[in-house]
């Protein structure tokens, strides 16, 4: 035991102090393809369905997608990603030049060197949003579950080096969705009754503006927090009118959310010494794949590659169902999430993209500071 605990304590030093110059090679992790080389040690995700990679495999939920055809297009096949395929943090990972992230549920030793991924299907920012699926791992608990990642980092490392390694680390979160999904806009929740719109939304981000500090005071610095995109499109909610068209009540409900997400990143970056935190425009980004598909290489926007009803979006994608032939040409995988050829873009839009999509400065920038 004593071998192997000095033995990770060289790895970590080695990886954090001394971070490598060229990692190029081929991954041994399952879906990975060809390193470059690496611009931070390490990222450290945490999230929702959208970027879940198994976290809720093992937990008494209803949110889970451990089965086929999740990850048909997976090398590994089915992970517990809600996607065909690769994630926007995967193909963000990738373009860090990182392996793929494991999920916390999975993570130990060796494996913890390049980050975690502490994301939970149904999570969201109030500990009480998701709770029709019963088990998740809300955004309080993820912070949680970082605490314990960070507590065996430091007894191997030292508080010191942990801390400069920490400051050039990524931490990516995308919280809220579960918030309105599976909180406000559901019968069973009184959230409505209880706030408006603009409320809510602000009640979310005090939330998560206290949420985020948290993290800053465990010693993260570079923050990339994603904001929501057009829910009104998903084909969920537009399996919900005959017409099938998006629901403008939908998107402009969150609107609010996102406006008070960029102010957030304004007053936590002018608040918060040597902290940089960049905005995601998600619905920016969303709406313009939607708008431009055939530009894109999509002729399917508004229904699921894989699910059942109008639009197949009123049952999501089941057990051993049977997905479209041509996923690349679907915008949407299942009744919520978008396809692996969608996570990619954006994934690469908020690497190096410009303002109008990735503010004040993108994910490579940000890197590179």
């Amino acid at each position: 035991m004593m071998a192997t605990a000095a033995r990770s304590a060289w790895s970590w030093r080695v990886l954090f102090v001394t971070v490598a110059t060229a990692a190029v090679a081929v991954s041994l992790a399952a879906g990975q393809r060809v390193r470059r080389p690496e611009l931070v040690p390490a990222m450290f995700v945490f999230g929702d369905s959208l970027i879940d990679n198994g976290n809720n495999n093992n937990l008494p939920s209803f949110a889970k997608a451990n089965y086929f055809p999740y990850g048909i297009d997976f090398n590994g096949g089915p992970t517990g990603r809600f996607s065909n395929g690769y994630t926007m943090v995967d193909e963000i990972a990738e373009l860090l030049g990182l392996p793929l992230i494991p999920a916390y549920s999975e993570a130990s030793g060796q494996q913890l060197l390049h980050g975690v991924n502490y994301a939970s299907a149904a999570a969201g920012i109030l500990d009480i949003t998701g709770r029709n699926f019963v088990g998740r791992i809300p955004f309080n608990q993820q912070i949680t579950n970082f605490q314990s990642t960070l507590d065996q980092i430091t007894d191997n490392l030292g508080a010191d080096d942990v801390a400069r390694a920490l400051s050039r680390c990524l931490f990516f979160v995308g919280m809220g969705s579960n918030d309105y999904l599976n909180n406000y806009l559901m019968p069973n929740y009184d959230t409505k009754n209880q706030y408006n719109g603009q409320q809510f939304a602000d009640l979310l981000v005090q939330q998560y503006t206290r949420q985020l500090t948290t993290l800053y005071n465990l010693g993260a610095r570079k923050f990339v927090i994603a904001g929501l995109g057009q829910m009104g499109c998903i084909p969920s909610i537009l399996a919900q009118n005959a017409a099938g068209i998006c629901s403008e009540e939908v998107n402009r409900l969150v609107q609010p959310f996102n406006a008070n997400a960029k102010m957030m990143i304004n007053n936590l970056n002018s608040n918060l010494p040597g902290a940089r935190f960049i905005y995601i425009d998600v619905a920016h980004m969303f709406q313009d794949i939607l708008t431009n598909g055939r530009s894109y290489g999509f002729s399917v926007v508004n229904r699921g590659c894989c699910g059942i009803g109008r639009n197949s979006g009123q049952i999501t994608c089941l057990p051993f169902q049977t997905p479209c032939m041509n996923r690349e040409q679907y915008v949407f995988w299942d009744a919520f999430h978008p396809t692996e050829a969608v996570n990619v873009i954006m994934g690469r839009k908020a690497f190096n993209g410009d303002r109008s999509v990735v503010y004040p400065i993108n994910i490579e920038q940000l890197a590179n500071l």
